[in-house]
């Protein structure tokens, strides 16, 4: 599979904001977000071809807990759900990040989705805009991930009339739980992160949502492998 970065850092965003964990980022995603903050696994996929075995050596190297899959669109990878068991095998706490646009059967504790809405399609002189709206939105794999696992949802949020979509997205699953959705600001730097997540923060409360801190950008800044 092609793998674009390993690395030791903390998980920056959700539930588990703040443990320390493995990333593993494979290459490659069926969607082309404009403010994709990782375009490395995207727009411009790259990588190297490692194998199952390789990556749960390196891993489990670490002596960490806690392993997050994430991409691009990890489920994309069959060999991903290889991957997962193996290393569920091993002890660790898995977390799989994903858009929810792919149903793959594999190993979870935490099934961390971010659905891809309206506010997410490029420019349509990119080539991507129509294909990324049609496969943005797949209310099947959303029900299946969300019945079948433990999971969060971690929505981008770039402007306040964002929210409206976000709570219409959610009147279609009736059965999600308020309590595990998540306002995420769409920044990459840590002035705007801030501006943002002082308007998200009260407008979660309000609908019974949470508040999605972005702490690697708070903490690093944008920079790759953390």
């Amino acid at each position: 599979m092609r793998i674009a970065e390993v690395f030791h850092s903390i998980q920056g965003e959700g539930r588990l904001t703040g443990v320390p964990s493995v990333f593993i980022r494979t290459s490659g995603c069926n969607l082309r977000c404009w403010f994709c903050d990782t375009p490395y696994t995207s727009w411009n996929p790259e990588g190297e071809e490692r194998t199952v075995h390789s990556l749960v050596e390196e891993t489990t190297a670490f002596h960490c807990g806690h392993v997050v899959i994430t991409g691009g669109e990890p489920m994309l990878v069959k060999d991903v759900a290889d991957l997962a068991a193996r290393l569920k095998d091993a002890g660790k706490h898995i977390t799989i990040e994903t858009a929810g646009t792919v149903d793959l059967n594999l190993p979870a504790d935490l099934m961390s989705i971010s659905p891809k809405r309206a506010n997410s399609t490029p420019n349509p002189d990119t080539g991507w805009a129509e294909r990324h709206d049609a496969r943005r939105h797949r209310p099947d794999v959303i029900n299946r991930l969300t019945t079948d696992y433990d999971y969060q949802l971690k929505f981008v949020v770039d402007r306040p009339d964002d929210l409206d979509d976000v709570a219409k997205y959610l009147e279609e699953f009736p059965h999600l739980d308020p309590a595990r959705v998540y306002l995420m600001p769409q920044a990459i730097d840590r002035n705007p992160h801030a501006e943002k997540c002082a308007w998200l923060g009260d407008a979660a409360e309000k609908r019974g949502w949470k508040l999605c801190r972005r702490l690697h950008i708070e903490l690093f800044g944008n920079k790759r492998g953390t």
